[in-house]
């Protein structure tokens, strides 16, 4: 069975923006959005709006591709979701 794993950008609420990844993207997003538990952060600036997403082979490579997202400014980031929503 093979694995997969994504990279993700939100939109919090309150126009913040925050990355996660994981291996059930749907799952994440509802859980963002409804869960107890979870990101604190996601949990006050609630509803989310997945705005991208990426998919990667390996738990490895989508934790590496998230800190590299981490690190961009937000506009480096806007411009991600931007060609997806053309």
């Amino acid at each position: 069975m093979e694995q997969s794993y994504f990279v993700y950008i939100l939109e919090c609420s309150d126009g913040s923006l925050y990355t996660g990844s994981t291996n059930n993207l749907e799952k994440r997003v509802k859980d963002h959005n409804t869960s107890k538990n979870g990101a604190h952060y996601t949990k006050i600036r609630r509803p989310v709006t997945l705005k991208y997403f990426e998919a990667c082979e390996t738990y490895a490579e989508s934790r590496k591709r998230e800190a590299e997202i981490k690190r961009l400014s937000r506009e480096e980031k806007m411009r991600y979701f931007k060609k997806t929503d053309s």
